[in-house]
């Protein structure tokens, strides 16, 4: 017959495992709340913890509760700056172990996350579920205010400024102040006269990367913005954006004297001189008042972006 070992293992089979070695079966505990076994009594009050909430560790310093005494260590590390795994490339010291095998991959290059989709490949899981919203099309942080939806975090951080007005991105030059860090970055380039997006084709540098794509469109001759109306192609959106108002007679800029209506604002400049009616005893008077208009004039011509 059956032994009473075996008899056991067969009726419970999520709680029994035959010990290493043995054919004797080791006693597993089996949660209470899900289900889940392990072999130690000490994992069972460990993961019971995940249902109850309780937090027996807590920081010194701050008072932060944890449900592990390995988390409280690694939280502890913020407070005392200690820093004790390190990158055998190029010395950069981590406090978790985890932030340093993710570090490991600049060096080595690897992207073990791999998108089903489209076979993308990531070096964090983060970036791979960020990415995969892309063909799922999902949205799962949500403005409090408006309702605007966002599939990351860090846009919806950034737009939440749009409502509070906050610009905590401060120019050092200056003291002109950003929503965003790349809107920082990009501005303080006008103080450093740094230009670092080249042109391949003849060496021409440019200090933001749309402009330079832009640019590179004179080269290719590539014209991706199609009026939907007749078909005409353009190298910037900004032109197809003038253009489409021949489709729609659409004329947004109005003069406050008369009500004529532009289709461009420089247009509308220029007409307001007629109105200006000024008089000077002297011609060179004159001219001298009409490079008001004249820069006026310049300076709202339309600059495109894509």
């Amino acid at each position: 017959g059956l032994s009473w070992q075996r008899i056991n293992l067969m009726k419970h089979p999520t709680l029994y495992l035959l010990q290493p070695g043995t054919s004797k079966p080791a006693r597993r505990h089996q949660f209470s709340h899900c289900g889940k076994s392990c072999n130690q009594k000490a994992h069972l009050k460990q993961h019971e913890r995940i249902h109850t909430g309780e937090k027996p560790y807590h920081c010194s310093q701050c008072g932060k509760g944890f449900n592990q005494s390995g988390v409280l260590k690694r939280h502890e590390r913020i407070h005392t700056g200690e820093k004790p795994y390190h990158c055998s490339q190029c010395g950069k010291c981590f406090n978790q172990s985890g932030m340093l095998k993710r570090h490991e991959r600049i060096h080595t290059g690897e992207k073990p996350y791999h998108c089903s989709q489209c076979g993308k490949c990531f070096n964090r899981k983060a970036f791979l579920n960020q990415h995969e919203r892309i063909h799922t099309g999902e949205k799962p942080y949500h403005c409090s205010q408006c309702g605007k939806r966002f599939n990351h975090s860090g846009k919806l951080k950034q737009h939440e400024r749009i409502h509070t007005g906050e610009k905590p991105y401060h120019c050092s030059q200056c003291g002109k102040c950003f929503v965003c860090l790349g809107d920082l970055k990009l501005h303080e380039r006008i103080h450093t006269g740094e230009k670092p997006y080249h042109c391949s084709q003849c060496v021409k540098s440019f200090k933001h990367s749309g402009t330079l794509k832009q640019h590179e469109r004179k080269h290719t001759g590539e014209k991706p913005y199609h009026c939907s109306q007749c078909g005409k192609c353009f190298v910037r959106s900004g032109e197809l954006k003038l253009h489409e108002r021949i489709h729609t007679g659409e004329k947004p800029y109005h003069c406050s004297e008369c009500g004529k209506c532009f289709v461009r604002s420089w247009a509308l400049k220029r007409h307001e001189r007629i109105h200006c009616g000024k008089c000077f005893s002297r011609s060179g008077n004159l001219k001298q008042h009409e490079r008001i208009h004249t820069q006026k004039y310049t300076q709202t011509k339309p600059k495109f972006n894509t």
